[in-house]
């Protein structure tokens, strides 16, 4: 079986939209990933940024990456809407304990990718949003087909549009790296949870 080009079929969804730049609802896991993803995306979609990561501990690391996510959008200049989000551990605390034993990229993992995904669909569907996808994608850490599929299950059951994405694709992590150093924004040394940390 061949295995599903994303970036393609994204591309191919872009095209579709012949210039036409439909709203998008981008959820960030933070500045550094987002930077990459937004270069990308903002020509093709009118975008805002929606920070919700209650999977980051502690409360001071959270509020660090978004004050950086904050600083990204300020530097970019360019219209790009901002939707934060408070902070809400214990969402992720609901199901996390239960799943300690877990492999980094296992169970635990895919179940804060749909609290994160499901809540931006959530969110695109009460605003009015045309499309709704993530950066996860871009790290190489992060597994696409998975993101990829909880994100089309997302959109079913919200009736918005998931565009799906490999952001890692065509040298994006890459890229990443050099527009973080650009702006000189933190760059983080575990995903963001307590099970992650290094």
């Amino acid at each position: 079986m061949n295995k599903q080009n994303y970036q393609l079929e994204m591309e191919e969804e872009i095209s579709r939209l012949k210039g036409r730049r439909p709203t998008l609802l981008l959820h960030s896991c933070c500045g550094p990933c987002s930077s990459a993803v937004l270069e990308r995306l903002r020509e093709h979609f009118r975008l805002t940024v929606l920070y919700y990561n209650p999977n980051i501990e502690p409360e001071e690391e959270y509020l660090h990456r978004l004050r950086e996510q904050q600083r990204l959008l300020n530097l970019l200049g360019e219209e790009i809407g901002w939707m934060p989000c408070p902070y809400d551990h214990e969402a992720f605390e609901a199901f996390a304990p239960g799943m300690a034993a877990e492999p980094e990229g296992g169970k635990r993992c895919m179940a804060c990718f749909a609290l994160r995904l499901n809540y931006t669909a959530d969110r695109a569907a009460e605003h009015g949003f045309e499309y709704f996808t993530t950066t996860l994608s871009v790290s190489p850490h992060k597994n696409a087909e998975i993101l990829n599929r909880i994100g089309r299950e997302a959109s079913l059951r919200s009736g918005v549009k998931y565009l799906v994405a490999d952001f890692k694709k065509k040298n994006g992590y890459l890229r990443s790296l050099q527009l973080s150093e650009e702006y000189g924004l933190y760059r983080q040394n575990y995903c963001g949870c307590g099970y992650s940390r290094t």
